[in-house]
């Protein structure tokens, strides 16, 4: 292992991946070191509940690997990835049996919403038609924007909270319900600043993109940007815990996929003590607890809509909606939580044996917390699906403590990476020019703990090993 590399990556996460190979594409000779059996982080997909069920243990919709301005560039279908895409992107129900759909249509989805259709072609046309003006900076670090009067244009609708903005928009409590549902994979309260920009771009991302999924299960994403990868001579080394720098191969450059709590713990990084403490306060923010089932049959969801459907957001109104984000945050449990369901096997039959099905499911909660939620998830998926509790075979559930076991870098059962408040959103994971750089030169952070943040993106890994480009590689910037 005293081979000599340009750059080493500890982490084969989406983002590890993503430097990996930007980097071996510009020549370099890289290597990448991961803790785990299996690569892929969050991403992966196994067999956890009974035998021919494949389930998506982390991540699992994945409309930001699609629509990554870097991953979209990668020849991944030559290396045997295939996208499904749902017949809707995402659906809400309600009580009373209608739905709304998310169709990557946006007159076909504005129609459904009676006297707001006007205000939500209003407030979504001009970003998913400028999108393209958008990507690179909203998706990177803080700095002076391409196109500045569309991105401030952007920044006017995606500051304020979520409540604000569908207050603002909408009348009709159906259609702010509606909003509220991609606003919450925020895991932030909807009142809170800046919550109403994750409901802006998933929702742009699924009328530009669509919310497609990889056939096979999550990991077939992961093989095949490993499969490209190798391609170009790259090397993984796998079980490879890193806990000393000292330990790993000379090379000019690190590139670590984790979070601060996990970076502060290496040995080696010679950092100075002002910088632990300001990475020490780094904020984690809610966690999640998940549920996998395996099905006798598809969830019998009482509208067409949702059964067409690849992501169904629950929250039945819109202050059920607000009291579940609220409560994470605030020491209270609630029995009608906020809940996101993804139902791969009605698009895809090689997901469970004939006629069987899976599911995936979580709700948010409390950092840290190790209570169970599976009845609350299974009540609400019940008001939407009456009938759903018979048709489970088995289950597999995973806590906040679980999760992180199954990846470190979850901490807390934090799947963004951090809390993506205002304070972390774009100055994560400390305030400085460059949030990827540490005061060791060779040392960089390339995780979801970077912007942009949390989702299969890769374009923290991205910025990362762009960083380290222009800070030791200087003859390939220009490649």
């Amino acid at each position: 292992m005293s081979q000599q590399y340009d750059a080493i990556i500890i982490g084969s996460g989406s983002n590890g991946l993503a430097a990996a190979i930007h980097l071996q594409q510009k020549g370099l000779k890289t290597a990448i070191f991961e803790q785990a059996s299996s690569p892929g982080g969050s991403t992966r997909t196994e067999e956890v509940t009974l035998p021919g069920f494949k389930h998506d243990i982390g991540s699992a919709i994945l409309p930001m690997g699609v629509a990554s301005p870097f991953f979209r560039t990668l020849p991944l279908d030559e290396h045997g990835l295939e996208w499904i895409y749902p017949d809707i992107p995402y659906a809400h129900p309600f009580d009373d049996g209608t739905a709304l759909a998310c169709f990557q249509d946006i007159d076909r989805t504005a129609a459904q919403l009676y006297k707001d259709e006007n205000s939500y072609k209003k407030l979504f046309k001009p970003i998913v038609e400028k999108w393209p003006q958008l990507e690179y900076n909203l998706l990177g670090p803080l700095s002076f924007p391409d196109h500045p009067v569309e991105l401030l244009k952007f920044g006017l609708k995606a500051l304020p909270s979520a409540k604000m903005l569908v207050n603002h928009y909408f009348k009709e409590d159906k259609s702010k319900v509606f909003f509220y549902g991609s606003a919450a994979h925020s895991t932030l309260p909807l009142n809170t600043i800046a919550s109403a920009s994750f409901g802006l771009v998933l929702t742009t991302m699924a009328h530009k993109f669509g919310w497609p999924f990889p056939k096979g299960g999550a990991g077939k994403f992961i093989e095949a940007l490993l499969s490209y990868y190798k391609s170009m001579g790259g090397e993984i080394f796998l079980n490879k815990k890193v806990e000393d720098v000292n330990e790993l191969p000379k090379a000019k450059a690190y590139l670590f996929d984790v979070t601060p709590e996990q970076l502060l713990k290496i040995k080696g990084t010679e950092f100075p003590s002002l910088y632990r403490k300001r990475m020490g306060n780094y904020n984690y923010g809610a966690g999640v607890f998940k549920i996998d089932w395996a099905l006798s049959k598809p969830i019998p969801f009482t509208n067409e809509k949702c059964r067409k459907a690849g992501t169904i957001h629950l929250g039945f109104t819109k202050k059920e909606m607000e009291e579940s984000e609220d409560s994470v945050h605030n020491n209270r449990a609630t029995d009608t939580p906020y809940v996101l369901i993804a139902q791969h096997s009605v698009f895809d039959n090689t997901r469970a044996p004939d006629g069987k099905h899976t599911a995936w499911a979580y709700c948010h909660v409390e950092n840290g917390s190790t209570k169970d939620f599976t009845k609350q998830i299974e009540d609400q998926i019940e008001r939407a699906a009456p009938g759903f509790k018979g048709c489970i075979l088995a289950k597999s559930t995973m806590n906040t403590h679980q999760l992180e076991v199954f990846n470190p870098n979850i901490i807390g059962g934090d799947i963004n990476g951090g809390k993506q408040d205002i304070t972390q959103l774009f100055t994560r994971p400390i305030a400085k020019i460059s949030p990827y750089s540490t005061p060791n030169p060779s040392i960089y952070i390339c995780s979801s703990s970077t912007p942009p943040g949390g989702g299969v993106h890769g374009m923290s890994g991205f910025n990362a090993a762009k960083k380290v480009i222009s800070d030791h590689f200087n003859d390939l910037k220009q490649k």
